[in-house]
């Protein structure tokens, strides 16, 4: 366990270093670029901190992914229990569901901005049909891998369709969902940004394109820095929750 903090760590570094030497060899043709470098970075990471001034686009970002994953849960768990009981549904749907898939996202901006307008909604829609996908798959494929002797001691014992859902069931695909659950914020938080870049005035995007307008950026660095940090802080949280559920 030591080791694997130390290789982190001089990882870490590593990645310092070469930051700093990229931007000392963008700086000798581009003097701006000198902005970038991780001493003003940090300066600006600090500033940002003691004056408040990322919290409120932090919390509206934050906001966001939390109601674009909670319609995704409410939508891709029970689609994911059906697709993985049901043969004949899986293969009716696994077509459309894959081609949909692989459509990005953002390719759909536009048709959402015209039919929701600009604003929140159009970006939970978006973070939901990111994500969405991913929680289908994983649900589908714990359903599939639950003992169906489980299944048939339950019918045995005379548990009912709730007491097999909730007993049996739900407790075997935990682990599967809250593994498609990390895939799913990943994709929404890479997908976050480009989204609050259009129609908002609040959120991390919107955060990036004002410190651009304003020439800040070393701001723009220091924001890029903490949407790494929140991203890596999430994901850590749901391998948390992964571990006490494999325990």
């Amino acid at each position: 366990m030591k080791q694997k903090y130390i290789y982190g760590l001089a990882g870490l570094l590593l990645l310092l270093l070469g930051w700093q030497l990229g931007t000392i060899l963008l700086s000798q043709r581009l003097p701006m670029a000198s902005m970038l470098a991780p001493l003003k970075t940090w300066e600006s990471f600090g500033w940002l901190i003691s004056s408040g001034e990322i919290f409120p686009h932090l919390l509206a970002s934050l906001k966001r992914i939390v109601v674009g994953l909670s319609a995704a849960l409410l939508i891709g768990v029970p689609v994911g229990l059906l697709l993985g009981f049901s043969r004949r549904l899986e293969m009716l749907c696994t077509p459309s569901f894959q081609l949909l898939r692989m459509i990005s996202p953002l390719s759909w901006m536009p048709i959402i901005v015209m039919l929701l307008g600009v604003g929140d909604l159009p970006i939970y829609f978006l973070l939901a049909f990111a994500t969405v996908w991913s929680l289908i798959i994983s649900t589908a494929s714990g359903v599939k891998n639950i003992d169906p002797q489980w299944l048939q001691l339950g019918k045995v014992m005379s548990a009912s369709r709730k007491e097999l859902l909730c007993k049996i069931v739900v407790p075997a695909i935990t682990g599967h969902v809250l593994t498609g659950l990390r895939v799913a914020v990943g994709i929404a938080w890479v997908v976050l940004v480009p989204c609050e870049m259009l129609g908002v005035n609040e959120g991390l995007g919107y955060f990036i394109l004002d410190t651009r307008d304003r020439l800040a950026y070393s701001e723009l660095m220091a924001v890029i820095v903490i949407i790494g940090l929140i991203g890596w802080a999430l994901d850590s949280l749901i391998r948390l929750a992964l571990a006490k559920g494999g325990k």
